[in-house]
């Protein structure tokens, strides 16, 4: 199915964790990271500065290799906002299992009404990967935003850019929409719209 929109956010699913589950559906659909890369941020992996999150590569034979990804501003602001009170900078900021993250990701993206493997972590990184492909991004920096060892594997996304292809990265894109903060959720009325714009850059 496809997205319908903000409208299908019903204002009795805006509570505190509705909204903290969405903010770590933006930074998925956002960065392209794997949800266990995600799982491991603290607010020490936000640059503000660099207006950038630095995520570890979990899939590397090596601990400790990281790669900077670019995340649309009124995402930090509203992460370092709302995760920047008495908490320590280096817990995390969604202290969740796996297949705990999985289902709340994917009961985010049910409400959005968007459902499949697109309304999933792996759909988010294949959209964020054929999207950054199809705005032109030089296969490179898609190389090192998805952290992929080997451009053959980035190179892929460049191949399978088709009608199929389109059709998934567009319905991720207006899911990254519909999951953007509404109005009235606490969010800065700016931040929300700027969280529901699709980013040329994603």
């Amino acid at each position: 199915n496809s997205p319908t929109g903000a409208a299908t956010y019903r204002p009795s699913k805006l509570t505190p964790t509705g909204l903290r589950n969405r903010r770590a559906t933006l930074v998925l659909a956002s960065s392209g990271c794997r949800i266990s890369e995600a799982l491991a941020l603290t607010l020490d992996h936000i640059d503000a500065v660099a207006g950038c999150v630095v995520i570890e590569s979990l899939k590397k034979r090596r601990r400790g290799i990281y790669r900077a990804v670019p995340l649309p501003p009124a995402l930090i602001r509203t992460l370092l906002r709302v995760h920047g009170g008495s908490a320590p900078t280096n817990a995390r900021l969604w202290p969740w299992s796996r297949m705990t993250a999985w289902r709340k990701v994917t009961e985010v993206m049910d409400l959005a009404g968007v459902r499949g493997l697109q309304a999933s972590p792996k759909g988010f990184r294949h959209g964020f990967g054929v999207s950054a492909v199809q705005a032109g991004v030089p296969l490179n920096m898609v190389q090192k935003w998805l952290g992929h060892a080997d451009m053959r594997t980035t190179a892929l996304y460049a191949a399978a850019i088709g009608r199929e292809e389109m059709q998934i990265a567009e319905r991720l894109w207006r899911a990254t929409a519909a999951i953007a903060i509404p109005r009235g959720s606490g969010a800065h009325p700016r931040e929300a719209e700027a969280l529901a714009r699709p980013s040329a850059e994603a």
